[in-house]
């Protein structure tokens, strides 16, 4: 068969790609899914579909092909990979095609139309939400203001007494920390989901009217300050799809849509991408690639594996599934123990609703795999059992230490489940491992930057207003944080400010953890007369002990809010321009290094949570801290809100509108409490396993018999080890999967 030169060069570039990959490849329009494993390439294949559709098609500026992916650095990855793709396989320019994430595709969208969207970005200001956002906090007290018998309930809640502090204590809470994670849970599940403050409240739960009056107070706050959301640009985006002629602008521009991650798509992010890709003859030319096992992110968004496993099913059912099922990142006894993971979790969590995992399994790659070093020979599963964290520690420098001396070349890394547990190890492995060379890079630490405008600015108001509890607390929690004072109930300290920071002779004598905070505090309040206005910034870094880093950014940082109040040198206007320059995220921290490319860099030990972790990989991954408290885990009632029943609110206002959305039907809050359990247990089982499928050459996993409740406590207990890893020992002894 005689093929043109572009036909041949397309025939070479296809040949590259595994079976699963070829099917974008041949892919001619409709709709087509495509559920991958750990490994298996996604984005490559991705890469040079595109490519492959662009030449067919002749696409160009006019009639292009849009690609969407999930972060911006995975959209420029792949940007550069359909150039290479174009220019150097194909000798095609660059054109044709166009690259997003799913945000910035919709930010394009309602801008081109502000008076259907209702978005005009030069008079609107795009917030970040975060429990601590003043947004937040204002409308949580306007709810407040306007519902006090809702909330002298939810004070009540129960068992009682009347009693003046315990009433504070509770008052504080509520303020501080539940209405606000509360309302942040309620932004994220309802308005993605196209659900309006006044839909939530007919739902008729009393705590849907709670999270609906919150969330209404939220949208007055954003209407009336002109804040917007990453929510407002999908939903603007679809307000101007709905009409009709500018829809069909926007179709007659779009040949098709490919979309990376689909696994971490809301519906409404979904319903964008398909009325986008929707032709002339009501066809979606859609390719949606995603992995439903790795979906970790449902437990802090609003994404939800069960959207893409419908999607799957949906094209199944039209013979327009593929399965990407090889993949050579690891070593096949690695492959082994992850296979195994999924059909253990599905046997143990699976028959009370979803099973944690889509039935498919990680199959190696052939032997003429084009990949190199493909399924590489490594050392397998290690499992330990220390006697405690400590020991582990010492396991782990012994190890790193070998692999280091003997393999410099290659790449380490510790997983973990909380940042909190990354320092910890951190501190007591850079000791054992300094003598050796080999440096312990902290990921957590290094990206601390990212959070020295917000911690600064919480310090200057607490300095500014030493007196209100929500500037005390928020104080209070930094310091926590960055391990300058001890734990302890930040709550009754910051009830009554005035008698934490300067109690009276008849007072009761404060405890020692008590007098730490109040001493750092005082020394805080008393900045402010020793030192200028300019000079606060850099005090209050070097107060919370910044690396190199934070010191540069809060550098950095000072010398903008300076130009900024030049004339104008008081505290209430450097505050207001500080929360400006956040809120407007107009500001971005000093990094010395190339934290990014620090993350997989050969001759280190990077300590990185298990979440950071997707889409990265090592030759030797660490899994230490395989305790049944943080893996699976379980929903914990905090003591210190247990007056408002054997549940946490947001938990159960999060399950009762997925319950909505998936079933129609509204659970009451111990039903919802018991869902809201099992969809953590089913992601935690998913992070596992994208951690496990992290490792290349070795995996090495470690359940401590013992290890204190917190990295802050000096109290060892027992610790029950995951429920998986008594049956994975057995079965890496039984198929020699150990090293």
């Amino acid at each position: 068969m005689n093929l043109s030169p572009l036909e041949a060069k397309i025939h070479n570039l296809r040949a590259k790609l595994r079976p699963g990959q070829r099917a974008m490849a041949d892919w001619q329009g409709g709709q087509l899914a495509v559920s991958a494993v750990p490994g298996a390439g996604k984005s490559t294949g991705m890469a040079i579909a595109a490519a492959i559709t662009i030449a067919r098609n002749s696409l160009h500026g006019r009639r292009q092909l849009v690609v969407v992916t999930f972060t911006r650095a995975a959209a420029a990855s792949i940007k550069k990979k359909i150039r290479e793709c174009l220019r150097q396989e194909l000798g095609l320019p660059a054109l044709g095609f166009m690259v997003h994430t799913l945000h910035g595709l919709a930010l394009n969208i309602a801008q081109s139309h502000p008076h259907l969207s209702g978005i005009d970005l030069q008079g609107s200001t795009l917030v970040e939400l975060t429990g601590g956002h003043r947004l937040i906090k204002v409308a949580v007290d306007r709810w407040i203001s306007h519902h006090p018998r809702l909330f002298k309930l939810l004070i009540e809640g129960k068992g009682f007494d009347g009693e003046e502090t315990e009433y504070l204590r509770r008052q504080s809470i509520l303020r501080t920390e539940v209405l606000p994670q509360l309302l942040l849970t309620v932004v994220r599940e309802a308005k993605s989901s196209g659900l309006t403050p006044t839909d939530l409240a007919q739902l008729g739960d009393d705590y849907q009217t709670i999270a609906a009056g919150l969330y209404e107070q939220y949208t007055l706050q954003c209407r009336d300050r002109n804040y917007i959301d990453y929510d407002d640009m999908i939903l603007g985006a679809l307000r101007v799809l709905d009409d009709p002629s500018a829809r069909r602008i926007w179709q007659q521009q779009i040949f098709a849509v490919f979309e990376d991650e689909a696994q971490d798509s809301s519906p409404l992010q979904f319903q964008l991408l398909e009325t986008l890709a929707t032709d002339a003859t009501n066809t979606p030319n859609l390719i949606r690639v995603g992995d439903p096992n790795q979906a970790i992110n449902s437990t802090f968004t609003p994404a939800d594996p069960i959207y893409f496993r419908q999607f799957c099913q949906i094209c199944s059912q039209n013979n327009r599934l593929a399965t990407m099922d090889q993949a050579g990142r690891s070593s096949p006894k690695i492959i082994a123990a992850a296979n195994f993971l999924v059909d253990w979790a599905n046997q143990k969590y699976g028959g009370a609703g979803q099973p944690p995992f889509r039935s498919q399994y990680i199959r190696p790659v052939p032997e003429n795999d084009p990949q190199p070093d493909a399924n590489p020979t490594g050392l397998g599963i290690t499992i330990v059992t220390p006697a405690d964290v400590l020991e582990t520690c010492t396991l782990i420098a012994e190890q790193a230490g070998q692999f280091y001396q003997n393999h410099p070349e290659q790449t380490m890394a510790i997983l973990v489940r909380e940042n909190r547990w990354g320092s910890f190890l951190a501190r007591h492995l850079k000791d054992q491992l300094e003598f050796q060379g080999l440096p312990v890079y902290d990921v957590y630490e290094h990206d601390r930057i990212s959070h020295v405008p917000k911690e600064i600015l919480a310090i200057l108001q607490f300095i500014d207003r030493p007196h209100s509890p929500d500037h005390l607390k928020t104080t209070l929690e930094i310091l926590v944080q960055r391990q300058l004072i001890p734990p302890q109930d930040l709550n009754a300290l910051a009830a009554q400010p005035e008698q934490f920071l300067y109690p009276g002779p008849l007072e009761p004598p404060q405890a020692t953890p008590v007098r730490q905070a109040r001493r750092y505090c005082t020394n805080l309040i008393q900045a402010r007369w020793q030192l200028s206005i300019y000079h606060l910034t850099t005090f209050v870094a070097f107060a919370l002990q910044y690396d190199a880093d934070g010191l540069a950014t809060a550098d950095k940082l000072g010398e903008r809010i300076a130009q900024q109040t030049r004339g104008h040198n008081s505290l209430a206007i450097t505050l207001e321009v500080l929360q400006e320059i956040i809120s407007t995220e107009k500001f971005t921290g000093v990094d010395t290094e190339n934290s990014e490319a620090q993350y997989t860099r050969p001759g280190q030990l990077t300590i990185i949570t298990m979440h950071k972790a997707k889409g990265l990989d090592w030759d030797h991954v660490f899994l230490p801290l395989l305790h049944e408290d943080l893996i699976p885990g379980k929903l914990r009632v905090p003591g210190k809100t247990n007056f408002l029943g054997d549940y946490t609110l947001p938990e159960v206002v999060r399950a009762q509108i997925r319950s909505h959305l998936h079933q129609n039907q509204i659970p009451d809050p111990a039903t919802a409490w018991q869902q809201a359990q099992q969809l953590k247990t089913a992601e935690e089982m998913r992070l596992l396993y994208v951690a496990m499928t992290r490792a290349k050459r070795s995996l090495w996993l470690a359940a401590e018999r013992q290890a204190p409740f917190s990295p802050d406590s000096p109290t060892l207990k027992p610790k029950p080890p995951s429920p998986m890893i008594p049956d994975l020992i057995k079965y890496t002894e039984l198929m020699n999967l150990s090293s």
